[in-house]
């Protein structure tokens, strides 16, 4: 909105803003003509709600003022330029109070109310309401063949029990009842009634600038059935108001229903049948809804045509003035709905590319701890498996001398990995698997090749607590195959004899295979 860029609320006390927000959240004005209108009702949130829809009508307490305030001036009339200007803007915009259009009041018919007696007092009652359903079932013909007497001649308690007779309903509902009992009476038409109650079609009118034909009948009266059949049933009348370009509204309304004898009161209705048009007159009031045309009494299509046609060739430029800053305002909403939608998106993205960043660097940091922990693991895995193949290697038996028999001679073929090529040494023959095992993983220790390696056999170790040694490696005899494990249940004689040949090879993880 390009008025509300410019307006600036902050000088208002937070009442004032308290206010002001409730008013445009019932109203849904513009907040340059929210402000000046709650200035004139004394911010007022009440009284300011009502000027919005019923319009806003001359302020009384500011004329009295001026009218106490004015000086007296004798005979002669001598006015000052300011004076001039403004009886000349005023007379251009038709601000005189004399020119002002009578305001359009909001009829709100009041809910209709049905009261239910108490049990006790309904069965008391209940023989005098049997009596007086029977007398009105006799009288009810009476009143019917009584109807049909002009309502000049009639008297006025038959044409309140008439009217009393109609049950009150709501709006919305009053209205299809009009509707049917219309098309009933004048057969099948081309005529669009608004589907609603006088306010809505009031506030419908104001919202989408429109005109608002408010036609008034009475089934009572003798002019009635000429003007609806002859004047407003004809084809010229109802292709005129059919009109799209022409924007009205209709309503209609039987004064013997509630709502519109209401209205017939406001609109000040003195004579049948009644047709009215309304719309906005901003330069009166920029909410303010006035009777721009009155038409009493039967009239023939052509001037009922015309005089409609006046009234909103008049007016058509003030609306269409209101129409096009609409526009431009709704086209600025719109524009900055747009605007700040595509912010939101564009700051939505960046959102998601700073969630993906802190994602990645979240992960990239949880990979580097995985990674520490296995490193460090594998580190303490190593630093395990020295010392435990440092302590294995000071409890091998050394290699039996010649003086036993029964020792067993094994040919190892080593591992490539190894690098040792074929290693022959006899072992006792109690010795277990396993010490064939340890003795091939410790074999680099017990045969040192530099002094290194020397001072790892000689440094003192014990066994590593809570660790379980497993050999990366196998070994198998050649003829026949057979794999040995490394058990200490078993002993080198039990499989081997004296001796044989055996071959070691390494285990690769099937990670690591595929």
């Amino acid at each position: 909105m390009p008025g509300d860029s410019v307006v600036d609320i902050g000088h208002l006390s937070p009442e004032q803003q308290q206010a002001l927000q409730q008013y445009t959240d019932v109203s849904g004005q513009e907040i340059t003509d929210a402000i000046p209108l709650l200035e004139r009702s004394q911010w007022n949130v009440q009284i300011a709600i009502a000027k919005f829809f019923d319009g806003e009508g001359p302020d009384l307490v500011a004329e009295a003022q001026a009218a106490q305030n004015e000086v007296p001036r004798v005979a002669g009339r001598h006015e000052t330029l300011h004076e001039t200007v403004w009886s000349d803007i005023a007379h251009q915009h038709g601000l005189h109070r004399a020119n002002r259009t009578p305001p359009a009041p909001r009829v709100v018919p009041p809910r209709p109310v049905t009261y239910q007696a108490p049990s006790l007092i309904s069965f008391i009652l209940s023989p005098f309401r049997m009596v007086l359903r029977v007398f009105a079932s006799l009288f009810r013909p009476i009143l019917y063949i009584l109807s049909f007497i002009p309502q000049s001649l009639r008297p006025h308690a038959l044409t309140s029990s008439l009217r009393k007779s109609r049950r009150s309903l709501l709006p919305k509902e009053t209205a299809g009842r009009f509707r049917r009992e219309f098309e009933e009476y004048y057969g099948t038409h081309d005529l669009t009634f608004f589907d609603g109650g006088h306010a809505q079609a009031l506030d419908t009118a104001k919202k989408d600038l429109k005109f608002l034909l408010t036609i008034l009948i009475s089934p009572e009266h003798d002019d009635t059935d000429s003007f609806v059949k002859d004047t407003l049933l004809d084809p010229e009348v109802v292709a005129f108001i059919n009109d799209p370009t022409n924007n009205i509204i209709v309503w209609g309304g039987n004064v013997l229903d509630s709502e519109a004898y209401q209205v017939s009161m406001e609109y000040m209705c003195t004579k049948f049948p009644f047709s009215c048009l309304v719309c906005l007159t901003p330069k009166e009031g920029s909410t303010r809804m006035g009777i721009v045309k009155r038409i009493a009494g039967p009239v023939s299509p052509s001037v009922f045509i015309a005089d409609i046609r006046g009234a909103i060739e008049k007016y058509v430029p003030d609306l269409d003035s209101v129409r096009a800053e609409r526009a431009a305002q709704d086209m600025a909403r719109n524009l900055r709905s747009e605007q700040d939608s595509a912010y939101e998106r564009s700051l939505a993205i960046d959102r998601e590319r700073a969630r993906q960043r802190r994602e990645a660097a979240a992960a990239a940091a949880e990979a580097e701890r995985r990674a520490r922990e296995e490193t460090e693991a594998a580190e303490r895995k190593e630093k395990l498996r020295q010392q435990w193949r440092r302590w294995r290697a000071t409890t091998i038996a050394a290699e039996p001398d010649v003086s036993v028999k029964d020792a067993v001679r094994l040919a190892l073929n080593m591992s490539q990995s190894s690098g040792r090529g074929r290693v022959t040494r006899k072992f006792a023959p109690n010795a277990s698997l396993e010490d064939v095992y340890a003795f091939v993983e410790c074999y680099d220790l017990l045969y040192p090749e530099n002094e290194e390696e020397k001072r790892d056999v000689e440094e003192s170790t014990t066994k590593p607590e809570n660790y379980e040694h497993r050999y990366a490696f196998r070994i198998a005899s050649v003829m026949p195959r057979e794999v040995f494990e490394p058990t200490a249940s078993i002993t080198i004689a039990q499989k081997m004899g004296r001796g044989g040949n055996l071959i070691v090879e390494d285990l690769v993880d099937e990670e690591e295979e595929d």
